[in-house]
C-alpha cells in the first residue's frame, strides 16, 4: 500500500495513489456484504459498519497491491457498473463479469482470472430436479440475469417458456422460491451458495455434450477497464502471478466464509427476522437515516423551487420589451423543466445526472449530494404546479385589494397571498415528502446506500429474501406514518383551535 499526497488524475478522476473497484456486493460467493473486516474484508466506499468480502475483493486486494495503490471497494448496482467505469467513477470492474464481444465494444478487459461453468438452479420438488441435459427442460420456465450472457443463452434450451430477464439474482431467488419461475441460469459457485443456504434449492450439472455450448470467453470471468487503460498489462502481469490453485483456494474460502454459510438449520419467523437484525440492524438504520435525509431536505428545497416558480409565473407583464421578452423566455425554459422532470421517471433522471454529468463534463458527483440534487428537482417540478393551483385558489378579490391600497406585487404575495398557499399545500408537501421517502428507492440505481439498498445488499448475501424485506418494509412503514403523524400535527398548529366560542348578543331581559 503507497501512502502519499492525493494528486487527481484529469482523465481518471480518482487520486493517484487509490485503485477503485466497482462491484454489487450482493453476489455470493464472488461479493457480499457484511458488518465487520472478518476473512480479509474491506470497508466499502462511503459507508460505515459495512463491509465487502468475497472472491473478487480477494483478487481486487492482490491487483492492488501490484499496482501499489489503495484498494476502495465502491458498492455499484449491476446496471451501473459499465457507466461508473467509462465515467470515471471507478478504475476497474471486479465484479464476475464476463468478458463478451458486446462489453468489449464499450471497455477493455484483462485475461480472465476465473472460469466456471454453467448451471441451472431450479427446486428439489420441481419436476425438473432431476435433470441431466439441457432437453429435460423442456416447457420450464427459465431466465437470467438482466444485461448478463446467463440470459442469452437460454434460448438453447428446447421449448424453453420465456421468462423476462431480472435485475438480479435476488430477484430471481425469490421468483424461484415462490414458483414463479422453474429455474435460472447461472455460474456454478453461485449455484453452490444457493443451495447451501437453501435446502429446498438445487443445482444442476451438465456433461460437456448436455449442457449449455459456450465459448470459452462466455464462461471466464476478467476484470473490465477502461478503452486503452495503460494499467491492463500491468494487471495481467499480477494475474499471472495468481496460480491456478490458489484461485480454486480463495473461490472454495470465500464459498466457506461467506455470512450465509454460517447460518443455522430450520428456524422460527421471530428468531430469524432477530438474526437478520442483529447482523444487518446497524446497515438498515444507516440506510434509513440517509433516506430520511434526503427525503426531508428534498420536499424543503423541492418547495421553495416551487414557491420561487409559482411567485414568478404570477409576476405581471412588464411593459419594457426587453423585461417582457425575459419573462416569456423564463417562463418557456421553466414550462420545460416542469414538464421533463414530471415526465420521465426518477430513475432515468438519477442515471442521466449522474453519469451523464461525469461523461459529459467530467464533473464526478458524490452519490449523497447527487441523491440531494435529484430528488430536490424532481420534487421541485411537482411542488411548483402544487405552489401554482394554491396561487390560483386565492380569491381575486385580495389581489385587488392589495393593489387598492398600494401594495407591490412582491409584498402581496409574501404578504398576503404565501402565507395562505403554505397552509392550503400543507397537505401536498406531506404526501411529497411520503412519497420522497418511499421514491429513495430508486435511487439505487446510482448506488446510493439508502434503505433498500441496504436491504439489497444484505439480501443477495444472506439469502434470506422474505424476511429481509419484512424488516425493510417495517422500517419504511414506521417512517412514513411518522412523518405524515407530524405533519397533521403542523397543520393544526398552523388552524389554531378546533373551536372558537362563539359571543352572543343577550337577548332583551336576559343578563
Amino acid at each position: 500500500m503507497v501512502v502519499g499526497t492525493f494528486s487527481v488524475n484529469a482523465d481518471d478522476k480518482t487520486p493517484e495513489n487509490e485503485f477503485r473497484v466497482g462491484m454489487e456486493t450482493a453476489y455470493a460467493p464472488f461479493n457480499w456484504t457484511q458488518t465487520s473486516d472478518a476473512h480479509g474484508a474491506v470497508l466499502k466506499y462511503g459507508e460505515k459498519n459495512s463491509y465487502a468480502g468475497g472472491y473478487d475483493v480477494e483478487i481486487a486486494k492482490r491487483v492492488a497491491e501490484g499496482l501499489g495503490k489503495e484498494l476502495v471497494i465502491v458498492p455499484t448496482q449491476w446496471d451501473g457498473l459499465v457507466p461508473a467505469l467509462t465515467s470515471g467513477s471507478i478504475d476497474a470492474i471486479i465484479a464476475g463479469m464476463s468478458p463478451t464481444e458486446e462489453r468489449r465494444q464499450v471497455i477493455d478487459f484483462t485475461d480472465p482470472y476465473y472460469e466456471s461453468r454453467l448451471v441451472v438452479v431450479t427446486r428439489k420438488n420441481s419436476e425438473f430436479a432431476n435433470a441431466t441435459s439441457l432437453a429435460d427442460f423442456a416447457g420450464a420456465k427459465i431466465t437470467g440475469q438482466l444485461n448478463t450472457f446467463h440470459y442469452s443463452v437460454v434460448d438453447q434450451i428446447p421449448d424453453v417458456v420465456y421468462q423476462d430477464p431480472m435485475k438480479d439474482f435476488s430477484a430471481m431467488r425469490v421468483a424461484l422460491a415462490s414458483g414463479i419461475i422453474d429455474g435460472y441460469v447461472s455460474e456454478r459457485p453461485e449455484g453452490v451458495t444457493a443451495t447451501n443456504v437453501n435446502e429446498n434449492l438445487t443445482m444442476i450439472e451438465f456433461a460437456p455434450e448436455d449442457g449449455f455450448q459456450t465459448e470459452p470467453e462466455d464462461v471466464q470471468v476478467a476484470i473490465g477497464m477502461r478503452k486503452n487503460d495503460p494499467l491492463v498489462q500491468d494487471v495481467n502481469q499480477i494475474l499471472a502471478g495468481i496460480s491456478a490453485e490458489e484461485r480454486t483456494e480463495l473461490m472454495d474460502l470465500a464459498i466457506q466464509n461467506q455470512p450465509s454459510a454460517s447460518q443455522e438449520g430450520e428456524m422460527s419467523l421471530w428468531s430469524t427476522l432477530k438474526q437478520i437484525m442483529s447482523e444487518y440492524g446497524i446497515l438498515f438504520l444507516q440506510g434509513a437515516g440517509l433516506t430520511l435525509l434526503i427525503a426531508i431536505f428534498s420536499t424543503i428545497a423541492g418547495t421553495l423551487i416551487g414557491l420561487l416558480v409559482g411567485v414568478f409565473r404570477t409576476l405581471p407583464q412588464s411593459d419594457q420589451p426587453l423585461t417582457r421578452f425575459m419573462q416569456k423566455l423564463g417562463d418557456w425554459l421553466l414550462t420545460i423543466y416542469i414538464e421533463v422532470f414530471r415526465g420521465t421517471p426518477m430513475m432515468v433522471q438519477a442515471m442521466v445526472i449522474f453519469y451523464g454529468l461525469a461523461l459529459a463534463f467530467g464533473i464526478d458527483l458524490n452519490r449523497t449530494v447527487a441523491a440531494l440534487l435529484i430528488v430536490s428537482i424532481n420534487t421541485g417540478a411537482y411542488m411548483s404546479e402544487i405552489v401554482r393551483g394554491g396561487i390560483f385558489a386565492v380569491d381575486k378579490g385580495q389581489f385587488e385589494a392589495a393593489q387598492a391600497i398600494g401594495m407591490t406585487h412582491t409584498q402581496t404575495m409574501r404578504k398576503i397571498v404565501l402565507p395562505q398557499v403554505v397552509r392550503n399545500i400543507l397537505p401536498a408537501i406531506g404526501n411529497e415528502t411520503v412519497v420522497n421517502i418511499k421514491d429513495t428507492a430508486v435511487l439505487s440505481v446510482i448506488s446510493v446506500g439508502d434503505l433498500f439498498f441496504q436491504g439489497t445488499a444484505a439480501a443477495g448475501t444472506n439469502y434470506l429474501f422474505f424476511q429481509t424485506f419484512l424488516i425493510v418494509g417495517l422500517i419504511y412503514l414506521v417512517m412514513t406514518l411518522s412523518a405524515t403523524r407530524l405533519l397533521r400535527l403542523m397543520e393544526k398548529k398552523i388552524d389554531g383551535p378546533d373551536a372558537f366560542t362563539k359571543v352572543e348578543e343577550p337577548i332583551e331581559g336576559q343578563r
